[in-house]
């Protein structure tokens, strides 16, 4: 099944592409974005959200083995510990919860605007 592409006006194209250039520009993007860069460049963040990462694979795959230790659900909590401690993952999913919340409220508006569930439109046609 091919979804065909939609035709919009030049107006509907220049209000779309303007819409696209605030979202981006505003405040809780804008620090997303250097949050996400401070992540991407800070390595003992890295490493620590690597380290977490191995460590809940290895939960869940003793879980279902039933062979979870003491020891492994030690291990996991202490580097969700220093992951939550970590101001680089910490200023991250802050400035990431904001941008979505943001991004929700631009959803609110517009489909108040058009009186339909604008978000709903984009996952019907095959998006997020």
């Amino acid at each position: 099944m091919s979804i065909e592409p939609i035709s919009l006006s030049p107006e509907l194209m220049a209000a779309t592409e303007s819409l696209a250039v605030n979202v981006r520009q505003s405040e809780s993007f804008v620090l997303y974005h250097l949050a996400r860069e401070a992540l991407e460049s800070d390595s003992e963040a890295q490493s620590l959200l690597r380290r977490l990462s191995e460590a809940q694979a290895k939960v869940r795959t003793s879980q279902a083995h039933g062979q979870v230790t003491p020891d492994d659900i030690e291990q996991l909590r202490a580097l969700q510990g220093r992951a939550q401690r970590n101001r680089a993952i910490i200023d991250y999913a802050r400035t990431q919860q904001a941008a979505v919340a943001h991004l929700r409220e631009v959803n609110q508006e517009i489909s108040e605007l058009l009186g339909v569930d604008f978000a709903s439109l984009a996952r019907q046609a095959g998006c997020c």
